[in-house]
This record gives structure tokens, sequence and C-alpha cells, in this order.
């Protein structure tokens, strides 16, 4: 008999390709920067804008190297993938301290291919090739935070 997943409610309904560019936008600044992942998230359908904690604001050919970055991945077409581990499997691997207080045991990992992988209980696409373009249409950095919104392009 197989045990069903039990997992937190959802209070948001993300715009799937949005929400997935929000993980590859994660990884690519943490691999370019050596950051963390976001300290601040708004995600929505027409526009989204993530900050990040920066000792110094990017250069103009730091911010094309990012959404370049961005956009090879987003045009690799890897399979957004997830799993299912307890939360003790999940220390040391995972940043535990966004996990809800009172949170289930078992977590969900979303898997972007090779390139990305975080506790999420949002949604996705299945597969990078249903995002677009990314497109970065303004940054600012102010004592330590790198803000940028930016925007998906269906070409």
């Amino acid at each position: 008999m197989e045990q069903e997943i039990q997992l937190n409610e959802h209070n948001k309904q993300e715009y799937p390709p949005m929400h997935t560019t929000e993980h590859v936008i994660n990884r690519t600044m943490m691999n370019l920067f050596g950051c963390g992942r976001a300290v601040s998230a708004h995600i929505e359908r027409k526009k989204s804008k993530l900050d990040f904690a920066l000792p110094q604001a990017p250069s103009d050919a730091e911010i094309k190297q990012i959404e370049d970055t961005v956009n090879q991945v987003l045009k690799s077409n890897l399979p957004v993938t997830m799993e299912f581990i307890t939360q003790e499997e999940a220390i040391g691997r995972f940043d535990m301290k966004r996990l809800p207080e009172g949170a289930s045991d078992m977590v969900r990992i979303v898997k972007v291919g090779d390139y990305d992988e975080c506790l999420c209980i949002g949604q996705h696409v299945e597969n990078t090739s249903e995002i677009g373009t990314f497109r970065i249409i303004s940054h600012d950095y102010k004592e330590g935070i790198f803000r940028m919104r930016f925007k998906l392009v269906v070409e």
C-alpha cells in the first residue's frame, strides 16, 4: 500500500513560468556572485522583483551576464521535476530557515534539470522551453541589497 504524501497548504497561485524562472535566477545569482538565494521576492505574471544581499552593485556587464545566463538555461529545455524527502533528509542539503513553523515532515524538492534544486511548494512549468525570454527591466542597489525587476517575453 502506497503512502499518500501530505504537504502544507499553499497560500498563493503563482504564474508557473515566472515562478520557475525565479528558481533559475536564484541559482544564477548564487553561481555568479556567491550569494544566497533571494532575501525577498515578489513574483507576478506581468513583472516580478527579487532582492539579493550583495556587497556591491553588479556592473552593467554583470547585469548582462545575469540576463544571458538565465536565458541560456531557459533555452536548454531542462525538465522541471519534483522529489519528496523528509525534513531530516533535507537538513544540510537545503536552507531550512524558510520552512514554516509546523511544516509537514515530508518536503518537496523542485529540480530544474541539473541546474537548481530547492525546497518549494509552488507551481512550475514542466520544461524550461515553456518559459520564453527573461528580461531585466530595471535594477538598483541600496544598503547592501541589489533589486532586479524583470519580465518574461514570449517570442
